[in-house]
This record gives structure tokens, sequence and C-alpha cells, in this order.
């Protein structure tokens, strides 16, 4: 009855577990990211690319966003990207370690059973029992069976299962914030790609408009129309617009260079044709989710949460370490020194005890281990907080550049039309005798900054909605490959 009132004790305090619960934090009460409240939608400028955009609240992200560009080019990047960037594989990889790590430490729950045979054969002198020169020759066959089982009172190895599962959850969310990145940089760089390629082609077309007038300003100054000073200057402004082509193909290059990266290739082997910018869709409605949804959208977030999680259950193995440990062992076997006898009643060996150990003196290391937990709990915590902070920067900051960088790209088309403008009236009144040659050439280096600056503005539209979508979380719990358990936590997502 002693046995089994001590064996009930211990079963009621197996049922608690030492050290904190953890609790996920409170959905921050923001009800909008930026300052001010953001208007429905963008200005339009009657350039491609520049459709105004509406803000839509709540709206839900699709899991294959890169796909609101309606590019087939831009799907078929992202696509291999993930498939063969080696940061994905490693980061699967990863966790694969984690949830095994931690499907390993659950078996810490369970009793441990071995089993193990013997067969001894000895040798013995009888001296020692008053027989000189005697001595004895026998076998023991062995058979057993050993059982060990470590009571978890105390919630210690729950603790230490609930911290490796967190740990694998912050697997889960790093690998999706790795997807999420690489999809992110790979449309980004398709983008930038894009915007290079458009530059050097109207580099270009300036350069061969300007040969020509540097042809023909020759041709009048042979004939004495012009002094060599025009000749010189229309010379030096084409010397400076070929000087611009080699930066330029230099990032071209370089940008092409990093896509074979993304995809998991060396840069010898990248053939995928450059995009063309104007062939590129802007999407015009965009989602606005609400700040409250943002902490289980953004994986860094979830991530951090699970850092978290494992953080306060690291405190509770501490706390635990610090309890009686309780051992039950047990063996049951037969022996006999032949195989006859080990058969027979007589054979039958078996054993049973239990332990408890309490730490007395540790010199201070459980009770300093414990401290440090807690000190690791308080770090995790503001690591958590100060993700949340940077996300909700980072939503804010996309925000703003698509509302500011609308307006931008109207005044870059405005400023490009105008200096077409003059330097359609500054060519017309050289021609005329009018005007000087210095003010054809002022209007011709307006009007080659403003259309690269044109070209500059339509592709930040582009990229300013690739990092909204990644500013939201990507829309990882719409994606077919994601746990469906993982993507409705807590009830947030239908």
């Amino acid at each position: 009855m002693r046995s089994a009132a001590t064996l009930l004790g211990f079963a009621l305090l197996a049922g608690c577990s030492a050290g904190p619960d953890f609790h996920a934090p409170a959905a921050p009460e923001s009800l909008r990211f930026t300052e001010a409240a953001l208007p429905d939608r963008t200005i339009a400028a009657a350039t491609p690319g520049g459709s105004a955009q509406s803000f839509v609240p709540d709206r839900d992200i699709p899991g294959a966003w890169w796909e609101v560009f309606r590019s087939p080019e831009i799907t078929a990047l992202v696509t291999q990207a993930l498939q063969a960037n080696p940061d994905v594989a490693a980061a699967q990889a990863t966790l694969r370690e984690a949830k095994e790590t931690a499907r390993a430490e659950q078996g810490a729950l369970f009793p441990t059973l071995t089993g193990s045979v013997g067969v001894q054969k000895d040798r013995e002198s009888l001296a020692g029992f008053g027989v000189p020169g005697g001595s004895t020759t026998y076998s023991l066959d062995t058979g057993t069976l050993n059982v060990s089982y470590t009571l978890d009172a105390f919630g210690g190895i729950r603790r230490q299962i609930e911290e490796l599962h967190a740990q694998a959850e912050y697997q889960r969310f790093e690998l999706e914030a790795t997807d999420l990145t690489l999809a992110a940089n790979v449309v980004t760089a398709a983008i930038t790609e894009a915007s290079l390629q458009a530059q050097i082609d109207t580099t270009r077309d300036i350069i061969r408009t300007d040969t020509d007038a540097l042809n023909m300003t020759r041709q009048r100054f042979t004939l004495g129309g012009v002094s060599e000073v025009d000749v010189l200057q229309q010379q030096s402004l084409l010397d400076a617009q070929v000087a611009t082509l080699p930066g330029l193909r230099k990032q071209l290059q370089q940008t092409r260079n990093q896509l074979s990266v993304y995809l998991g290739l060396h840069p010898d082997l990248y053939s995928a044709p450059t995009l063309d910018l104007d062939r590129l869709a802007l999407p015009v409605e965009l989602p606005v989710s609400l700040p409250s949804k943002l902490v289980e959208q953004r994986p860094d977030i979830r991530a951090y949460g699970a850092l978290l999680h494992s953080a306060t259950a690291a405190v509770g193995v501490a706390t635990a370490n610090m309890l009686p440990q309780i051992s039950l062992t047990g063996s049951y076997g037969r022996e006999g020194n032949n195989l006859a006898n080990v058969f027979t009643p007589a054979g039958i060996v078996w054993t049973i005890a239990s332990s408890l150990t309490q730490p007395i003196f540790e010199g201070g290391t459980l009770s300093a281990r414990r401290r440090a937990a807690q000190a690791a709990l308080d770090v995790a915590a503001a690591q958590y907080s100060s993700t949340v902070n940077t996300a909700f920067q980072n939503v804010a900051n996309a925000l703003v550049a698509i509302e500011r960088d609308a307006e931008t790209l109207q005044a870059a088309l405005e400023a490009q039309k105008t200096a077409a403008a003059s330097l359609a009236v500054a060519r017309s009144q050289y021609a005329a005798g009018a005007g000087t040659y210095l003010n054809v050439l002022t209007a011709e280096q307006s009007d080659f900054s403003a259309r690269l600056s044109l070209i500059t503005a339509r592709a930040a539209r582009f990229t300013d909605t690739v990092a909204l979508f990644q500013a939201l979380g990507g829309g990882w719990w719409n994606r077919t490959d994601v746990d469906a358990k993982v993507a409705r936590c807590c009830g947030v997502f239908p």
C-alpha cells in the first residue's frame, strides 16, 4: 500500500511542469502602419508602369505573389531559384535536423528496455578451501531484460521537448523567411536588370543622335558656319555620354551574375534573356494587411516568437534540474550453469529498484544556470519586440515609397516632356541663327538626364511593390507546400 501511494504521488507530481508557461505576445493595437492615413490610391502617370495603385485594406496575399506582375520570365526565375538555391536547401536540411532532434528527445518520456545475453566460463582454484592443487571449472549462461525509467515528476523532460519543438518551429519560419527573401531578391534583380538595359538602350539612342549632330557640326565648321569651339563642345558632350555606357554595362552584368547565384548557377551558365521593362504589368490593387495580422504573417516575427517560446521552456528545464530526480530500474532474466538449468524455475532472477536524487550543494551552478536562462528569456523578449518594430517600419516604408514614388514618376515624366520640348526649341532657334550652340548642348544634356531619370522612376514603382509584398509576409500561408496547422496557427487565417 505504501508503494502504491508513493507511485500515485509521483504520478500526480508528473502532471505539472516547472518554470513559466509560454504565452504568445499580444498583437500590437496599432490601427495603421503610417503616421498619416494612406490615400485610397496613388496618382497616375501617362507612361508604362505609371498606373494608379489602390490600397485594399485586409486583402489577402497570394502564395505566388510574384505572379501579379504577369511576367512568365519572372515566374520562371523565382520557381527555379526556390528549387535550386543552396541556401533554401540548407534551410530545409536544418529544419529536418531540428525536427529529428525534437523527436529523439521525446523518447526520454518512455522506459528504456535493453536485452543482454552472456556466456561465461570460469576456472577457480580450490586451494582456499583446503584442497591443495585442486581447481574447478564452471560456466554461467545468462539472459536478462533491463528496464529503466526516469519519472518526469517536475516536467524537466517535457520542458526540454517543448524547447526543442520551439527550436524546430524557429527553423520552420527561418525556411519561410529564406524563401520570401530569395523570391523578393530575384524579382528585384530582374526589374533592376530590365531598368539597366533600358538605360543602356536609351543611352545608345542618344549617342547615335549626338554622333549625327557632331558630324553635322563638323560639316558646318568646314563650311565656316560654326566655330571650332562648337565642334569641341559637341564632341565633349558625346564623349561624356559614351563614358556612361561602361558603368551601366558593368552594373547590368553584375546584376545578371547575382541572378545566376540566386538560381544556384555559376555566372557562366546563366543565359536567361533580359526582361523588357515596358512589358511588366504594375498591379493596380495592393493588399494592406491589418496591423494585428502582421505578427502572424511575417516569417521573421514568427521565428523570433518561436525563440521566445524556446527560451521560456529553457527556464523550466533549468528549474527542474534543481528539483529531485526520480528513477526506476528493474531487470528480469534467467541464469544457470548450463542451458537446461536456465529454463527451470530456479534459474529466474530479477531486481527492482528506485532512487531519488536531490542536488544539495553544486557550488551555485544550478542557480546560476537558471538565472542565465532567465536572462536569455529577457533577451529573446527584447529581440521579439525589436523584430515587430522593424516589421512595422518595413511596411510603413514600403507604403510611403509607393505613394511618393508615384508622384516622383509623374514629376519625372513632366520633366522629360519639358526637356524634350526645350531641346526641340533650342535646335530650331540655333538652326534659324537666333540661338547659341551652347543652348543646344545644355538642352541635350537635360534631355539625356531626364530620359534616364524617367526609366529609374518607372522601375521604382515595380520594386516598391515587391518591397510591400515582402514586408507583409509574402503570402506563404496560401502556398500548397505549407503545413495547414502552421498556416492557421492561432485562428488568424480562415
